[in-house]
């Protein structure tokens, strides 16, 4: 599966942004998705989850009621969208899919396929 991401950019504190994740090679409604994000000095921490069939999700404490994860199967394409940002969301924000179990949903080393990465910078 090949994973490609867009959509980050520079944005005001409060503002909002989308990003997506477009997929190719393989079935893209087998996997479960998630966006992770890294910021310089820390490790890749979870963002948010969508099953395949985009009913049942889930997000970090940090995102929660700010961030909503959606999936196109038809399209291939999952997104993130971000509200009410803040300067403490800059990161570069990734995607990846796997055929995760609810319990690893929120580990890295669970996902097989990853984006290269989209900057997001919050400025206050």
């Amino acid at each position: 599966v090949q994973l490609q991401a867009s959509g980050g950019g520079l944005v005001q504190a409060g503002g909002s942004l989308t990003l997506s994740c477009a997929t190719a090679g393989r079935t893209f409604s087998d996997y479960k998705m998630a966006w992770f994000r890294q910021a310089p000095g820390k490790e890749r921490e979870f963002v948010a989850w969508i099953a395949w069939s985009g009913t049942t999700t889930d997000y970090s404490d940090s995102v929660k009621g700010r961030f909503t994860i959606s999936r196109n199967n038809a399209k291939n394409t999952v997104y993130l969208k971000m509200n009410s940002l803040k300067p403490e969301d800059t990161a570069v924000y990734y995607c990846a899919a796997g055929r995760t179990i609810w319990s690893s949903r929120g580990q890295p080393d669970a996902y097989n396929y990853w984006g290269q990465g989209t900057q997001v910078t919050v400025s206050s």
